[in-house]
């Protein structure tokens, strides 16, 4: 069996940064972005549709029971629509799984990937930490108040843990749903990423 790490993440807590260092420390596979590619080339949505829906970014509604609520034809549309992207989402992700050792960010993985026995991460950080990180990495053009980004950096979160909810059943951040619990506050990703590498190769 493949060698598996999945990682949740806060958002602004480095989560991403921290699988693409390790996934480029162990030399195995990094799947981010290409998880979205792919799955809009399955269901022939726009990509940039299928990354809202997967990672719940603002704008993109998603009621937690969706499922009992929508009984409109549109309604219907929808919810057949976020099902479809979620079984290619599940599709795509077990045969990178498969394919070869890799790191998977986000999308569920943890849960969709289980019979597989990942190695299940989940990052996150204080508020001072992720809003540091997040206008380290802002657009020059972006200009939000320091609570209007941390507004921001919270309905993230929300909607991840909804939708993680919804497909999973178990409650996003939850220690017990992981392996290793990581705070990136106070210790640079670029450590945490050189000690997790060390741990993975002595197992």
């Amino acid at each position: 069996m493949n060698k598996i790490i999945t990682i949740g993440r806060e958002f602004g807590s480095g989560g991403r940064e921290l699988g693409k260092r390790l996934s480029d420390l162990l030399g195995i596979a990094y799947y981010d972005q290409e998880i979205v590619a792919e799955i809009a080339k399955r269901t022939q949505l726009a990509e940039n549709y299928v990354q809202q829906i997967v990672e719940q970014k603002s704008g993109v509604f998603f009621p937690i029971t969706i499922g009992r609520t929508f009984h409109s034809p549109g309604g219907d549309y929808l919810l057949k629509q976020y099902t479809s992207i979620y079984s290619e989402q599940a599709n795509v992700l077990r045969e990178m799984a498969e394919r070869s050792d890799c790191v998977i960010v986000g999308c569920c993985g943890d849960y969709i990937l289980r019979e597989y026995q990942p190695t299940r991460l989940f990052v996150y950080a204080d508020e001072a930490a992720k809003l540091a990180r997040c206008r380290q990495k802002a657009d020059e053009h972006e200009h939000l108040t320091d609570r209007e980004l941390c507004s921001m950096i919270k309905k993230v979160d929300q909607n991840r843990a909804k939708y993680y909810t919804y497909y999973t059943g178990h409650t996003w951040g939850d220690r017990t749903n992981y392996d290793l619990c990581i705070n990136t506050s106070s210790v640079p990703v670029k450590d945490i990423a050189e000690a997790l590498a060390q741990l993975f190769q002595k197992k």
